[in-house]
């Protein structure tokens, strides 16, 4: 399963704004975000997408804040790089680099085609127990997205957003998020202001974890998980704009305070 800070950016991931290659030109995108748990700020992440032509960059920044301080001072920097083609994020590089406390951590992963090429994750993994490990096989990292690129959704309209399935691999694990239909609203916010669609979202782990393990099962059997997405212009992609998911001890919130195109 994920260290802790690798774990706050997958969470963190839900919340990337992003275009298509409609663009006619170089576009850009800015979201500020908010994560609590049980009413209390623990976390903030900033991410900037930039656009032009086929080619995407996202770069952002997570640290520990308010309650989440006193518990766990993780701060990172996150970056995505890629391409779009046929609606479809086609990552390239992800990058994540972290500090918590003064330890170090980085997870660096290579895509070729859509598929994995390479991983390396600082400090090493431990070794694992074969009797109680899923390993990661060759097919499993096959037309994967890496955890920004995995909530970025193109569709026709917001009757569509939801209704599917998303590979996604952090650089340990594999595991596949099923969105379903849940309701639509609208929401207000700087820099939007608008409809929003509501899916249930679904947790299957694939590969790369311990069997067994309470906190996946949990996710998996009981987690009551909502994301909200709402559009980004007029680009036809819809972005996370808020997030729930229920864990062991109580309800982790990631909420967007700001949402905007930038020029």
């Amino acid at each position: 399963m994920l260290r802790p800070s690798r774990a706050l950016a997958s969470l963190l991931a839900l919340a990337v704004p992003a275009t298509s290659s409609a663009a006619t030109s170089p576009r850009s995108f800015k979201g500020e975000y908010t994560v609590s748990f049980l009413g209390l700020s623990i976390a903030r992440a900033t991410f900037s997408s930039h656009y032009e032509g086929d080619s995407y960059a996202i770069d952002g920044t997570v640290s520990a804040a308010g309650l989440g301080r006193l518990f766990d001072d993780t701060k990172g920097t996150i970056s995505s790089k890629g391409i779009i083609s046929d609606k479809r994020m086609t990552p390239q590089v992800f990058r994540a680099d972290y500090t918590s406390g003064k330890k170090a951590s980085m997870v660096d992963i290579r895509f070729s085609n859509g598929s994995v090429t390479s991983t390396q994750v600082v400090p090493a993994p431990k070794k694992r127990d074969p009797k109680s490990w899923v390993p990661i096989g060759d097919g499993d990292l096959k037309s994967v997205l890496d955890p920004m690129a995995a909530t970025v959704i193109h569709a026709d309209s917001l009757d569509k957003v939801c209704g599917r399935t998303v590979k996604f691999y952090d650089g340990e694990m594999r595991a596949d998020l099923t969105l379903t239909y849940a309701s639509k609203g609208s929401i207000s916010v700087p820099g939007y202001k608008g409809d929003t669609v509501t899916c249930r979202m679904g947790f299957e782990p694939v590969a790369g974890y311990r069997k067994g393990r309470k906190a996946l099962n949990y996710l998996k059997n009981r987690s009551r998980m909502l994301v909200t997405f709402a559009p980004v212009g007029q680009s036809g992609v819809y972005a996370p704009i808020r997030a729930t998911v229920g864990t062991q001890i109580g309800p982790l919130t990631i909420s967007a305070g700001r949402f905007e195109a930038v020029n």
